[in-house]
């Protein structure tokens, strides 16, 4: 079996983290042009999943984020069902923005949406556009935010024909100071939540596309539970939003999240600190993603280092306030698992139940 790896078929870490690193340097030299205007950044909140500065007494975070390619998924799943999906893909569009902004203890305001076409053909399937705003709009409201507008630019000569570039951004606000969420809080001792995923989210589908090609059936092939590979990689992504201020509003410090998107189960350790995560048990993970393991030929290190591989948030809190915030995500319909706990010593992740650690050396980004 020949193995696909991402950095193939889709992101290349190795020269895009470097590129954005530098983007983040230049990026600290301008935070001081919020004081023209009475305002200062949060500079703990630099390299984090969402921008956060002081405006008068109340924090404003800010994110942008991307679908990537979940949407070609849905375009080669309707030529089998008919369906569109694209309920599915709005709503994970949102999901992405969101579920990046809360990181911080923001509550939504509002979201915009960036839709590049290559032409306004794209816009004229009725059906496919009504189902992108109802699952869009349906996203805005179980995060609590206002769908602001956006923007929907033709970029001939640029997009590729028949299919789009899905994004946008969200602002959020922190009413009480003492919710901001960064990383100073974090310390040795810390418990680790993990959140169970609904599935791969946005995040692999170029290596999970690049799979497709080598099946048979390509996205109708059926996986060991009876669901066709194409239906169990268009589940749609949890919205975290009202769990996180449920959480805060009964009092749990959360120390920290880190969302586990690119890079998997390595961004458990995105914290600046220099400590060790021990992760000693793991949800599960779907059956897809077994399934691509096995048909990509990717390791455990691999794989676990790609995808989510059932896992979403990791949630970094006091011993004592774990059994609380268990009861809090329970009422709220979602899985946690009190995983393992944070420790003194070299930047590490040290995933117990599969034998596999990684080094601060594999994860060179915040």
């Amino acid at each position: 079996m020949k193995k696909i790896t991402y950095s193939q078929v889709g992101d290349n870490y190795d020269t895009k983290d470097p590129i954005k690193k530098l983007a983040q340097t230049a990026a600290q030299a301008t935070g001081k042009n919020l004081k023209k205007h009475g305002f200062s950044e949060v500079f703990d909140s630099r390299g984090e999943s969402a921008y956060v500065w002081l405006q008068e007494n109340v924090y404003m975070a800010s994110v942008i984020e991307g679908l990537g390619t979940k949407n070609l998924v849905a375009d080669a799943m309707r030529e089998i069902t008919g369906k569109t999906y694209y309920d599915i893909i709005g709503h994970d569009t949102v999901a992405t923005i969101i579920n990046d902004l809360v990181t911080v203890g923001a509550q939504p305001l509002t979201v915009h949406a960036y839709w590049a076409v290559q032409d306004n053909v794209w816009l004229q399937d009725e059906k496919r556009m009504q189902d992108l705003i109802n699952g869009w709009k349906t996203a805005c409201d179980l995060a609590g935010a206002s769908w602001g507008g956006g923007e929907t630019p033709t970029m001939k000569g640029i997009m590729q024909p028949n299919t789009a570039e899905l994004g946008g951004s969200a602002v959020g606000i922190i009413k009480n100071r003492k919710m901001l969420i960064t990383d100073k809080s974090l310390q040795a001792g810390d418990r680790i939540l993990l959140l169970k995923s609904n599935g791969i989210n946005a995040n692999g589908l170029s290596l999970a596309r690049a799979i497709a090609k080598k099946l048979p059936k390509g996205y109708a092939t059926r996986l060991p539970n009876g669901l066709s590979y194409g239906d169990a990689l268009l589940t749609k992504t949890n919205i975290y939003a009202s769990l996180i201020q449920d959480l805060l509003d009964a009092g749990i410090a959360i120390h920290y999240i880190s969302n586990i998107t690119g890079h998997g189960l390595r961004k458990v350790m995105r914290a600046r600190q220099t400590v060790t995560y021990v992760i000693e048990k793991l949800f599960d993970p779907q059956e897809v993603f077994l399934f691509m393991q096995k048909h990509a030929g990717l390791s455990d290190e691999e794989v676990y280092g790609t995808f989510n591989m059932g896992q979403d948030y990791a949630i970094f809190l006091a011993k004592n306030d774990v059994k609380k915030a268990q009861e809090i995500i329970q009422k709220n319909k979602f899985q946690s698992l009190d995983a393992g706990y944070v420790d003194q010593g070299k930047k590490q992740v040290i995933l117990r139940s599969i034998g596999v650690t990684y080094t601060s050396e594999s994860l060179d980004l915040r």
